[in-house]
C-alpha cells in the first residue's frame, strides 16, 4: 500500500535534497498511489558503509516508508571500472577480488537502515559482463565526446593537463543502462552523480523507455572540511564503533553542526532552524554537536550506546581525564598517528601533522616534544594538543 499523504512527500523531496529533476512530474507520480521502482547503485570501493553515503540510503528509507520498491544495484563491474565524478585524476582499476572483498559486509550496514527484506538487490555484472563489442558501441552512440568533457571535473582535468582515460567515458554509459535493465522509475544520488543519474534519461530513452525522474542528496562534508570519501580518509562510517564514532562527529568542523543535523539525523527541520540559529546569535556549539554526535551514535548503535560513549567523552577529553590503560594496549612499531585516529584524539592524518607543526604532541613522562609525523608509540602518557590525552603500553 503507497502512502501519499502530501506532507510525507513534500518532506521526501524537501529535505537534504538538492535538486529533483522533474519535480513536477515526480510529485505527480507519488500521489498516484502507484508503487514506483526506485533505483540506488553502490559501488564497492571500500568495505565500510560512511555517514555521508548513509545520507542517500537514509532517502531511500523515505521512499520505502511510503511503499515504494528500492531496487539496489551492487555495482560489482562499475566499481571495477570506477567513477569519474568528482575526482582531479585518473581513477585507479579494482580487481574482482578487491571488489567482493569491499563487498561482503555492504547488506548487513545496509540493513542498519533500511528493511533489507524488501529490497530488490541486484548486480550489474548480470547484464555489463556480457555486453558484446557491438552493444558497447551501440551505448558509445547516445552520448558526444563534447558532452563528456564538458563535465566540471573532467574539464579541470583537461586545464591541468591531468590525463582521462575512455575507459572514464564509459562509466555513465554503464550507469544509465543499468536503469533500462531495471526499469527505474526514479534514481537517486548524491548531487557529484548528476551527470550519471541523467544518464540514466538519455539511455532510458534511445531504448524506448520511460524516463525516470532524477533525485540528488546535498552532499556531507568529512571531518577535514572537504567532501567526505572513502578515498581521502575523512570518513566516519556506520560500523565506527560508539565511542570512536562519537569522538569523530566531535571534531567536525562547528559550521557543518546543522547540515549534520539535516544529513545524518532524523531531528526535525523546525529544531535545527532553532540550533541554527543559536549557533549564529553566539551559543557554544559545543552544546549541540555533542546533542549531534549522540543523536547519530543512537541511530546505529542504540540510546544506551549513545549515552555511554557521551559519558566516556565528557570523562576522557572534556574533563581531561586520561583513558584506562587496559584500552590503549598496542602492538609495537605501531605509528602514533594510528593510534590517535583509531581513538577520535584527531580527525585525519592532516590534522595530526599539523599538531606535529605546531608543537603540540608531547610525551609527557619524558617531556619530549613530538617532532615526527610518523613517530613510533612509545609507553606512556601524550598530550595531543590542549586538551586530549592518551595513555599508551607497548606490548
Amino acid at each position: 500500500m503507497v502512502d501519499t499523504d502530501i506532507q510525507k512527500i513534500n518532506t521526501l523531496l524537501g529535505r537534504g535534497t538538492e535538486d529533483v529533476f522533474v519535480k513536477d512530474d515526480l510529485l505527480k507520480k507519488l500521489s498516484s498511489g502507484k508503487q514506483l521502482r526506485i533505483k540506488f547503485g553502490i559501488d564497492p570501493t571500500g568495505p565500510k558503509i560512511h555517514i555521508g553515503r548513509a545520507a542517500v540510503l537514509r532517502k531511500l528509507k523515505a521512499f520505502q516508508d511510503l511503499g515504494h520498491q528500492i531496487v539496489l544495484i551492487i555495482g560489482d563491474f562499475t566499481a571495477q571500472i570506477g567513477d569519474a565524478s568528482d575526482k582531479s585524476e585518473k581513477r585507479p582499476m579494482l580487481s574482482k577480488e578487491q571488489v567482493n572483498e569491499n563487498f561482503k559486509a555492504y547488506k548487513e550496514q545496509i540493513g542498519k537502515i533500511l528493511d533489507i527484506s524488501k529490497v530488490e538487490f541486484r548486480y550489474n555484472s548480470d547484464w555489463l559482463a556480457t555486453l558484446s563489442f557491438a552493444q558497447i558501441c551501440e551505448l558509445a552512440e547516445v552520448f558526444t565526446v563534447q558532452q563528456m568533457i564538458s563535465r566540471r571535473n573532467f574539464k579541470e582535468r583537461i586545464e591541468n593537463g591531468n590525463e582521462i582515460s575512455l575507459r572514464e567515458f564509459m562509466y555513465p554509459l554503464m550507469q544509465g543502462y543499468d536503469s533500462v535493465m531495471v526499469e527505474a522509475d526514479v534514481e537517486i544520488g548524491g548531487f557529484d552523480q548528476l551527470f550519471n543519474l541523467k544518464a540514466g534519461r538519455i539511455m532510458q530513452k534511445h531504448f524506448g523507455k520511460e524516463e525516470q525522474n532524477v533525485l540528488t542528496v546535498q552532499m556531507l562534508e568529512g571531518t577535514d572540511g572537504r567532501k567526505m570519501s572513502t578515498s581521502w580518509g575523512n570518513v566516519i562510517t556506520i560500523t565506527d564503533e560508539p565511542n570512536d564514532m562519537f569522538g569523530h562527529i566531535m571534531s567536525v568542523k562547528d559550521e557543518l553542526i546543522p547540515k549534520y543535523f539535516l544529513l545524518a539525523t532524523d531531528v526535525v527541520t523546525s529544531e535545527i532552524e532553532i540550533i541554527t540559529k543559536a549557533i549564529t546569535d553566539g551559543a557554544n556549539p559545543m552544546i549541540y554537536k555533542k546533542q549531534l554526535a549522540k543523536e547519530i551514535v543512537a541511530l546505529y548503535h542504540g540510546a544506551d550506546a549513545a549515552q555511554n560513549a557521551y559519558e566516556h567523552f565528557e570523562n576522557t577529553f572534556s574533563k581531561g581525564e586520561i583513558p584506562e590503560l587496559a584500552d590503549m594496549e598496542v602492538a609495537g612499531e605501531t605509528q602514533l598517528v594510528e593510534i590517535c585516529l583509531h581513538h577520535g584524539l584527531v580527525s585525519s592524518k592532516g590534522e595530526f601533522a599539523r599538531l606535529i607543526e605546531s608543537k603540540s604532541i608531547e610525551h609527557m613522562d619524558s617531556e619530549k616534544i613530538v617532532d615526527d609525523k610518523n613517530a613510533i608509540a612509545q609507553s606512556g602518557t601524550y598530550r595531543i594538543g590542549k586538551k586530549r590525552f592518551i595513555k599508551i603500553k607497548v606490548i
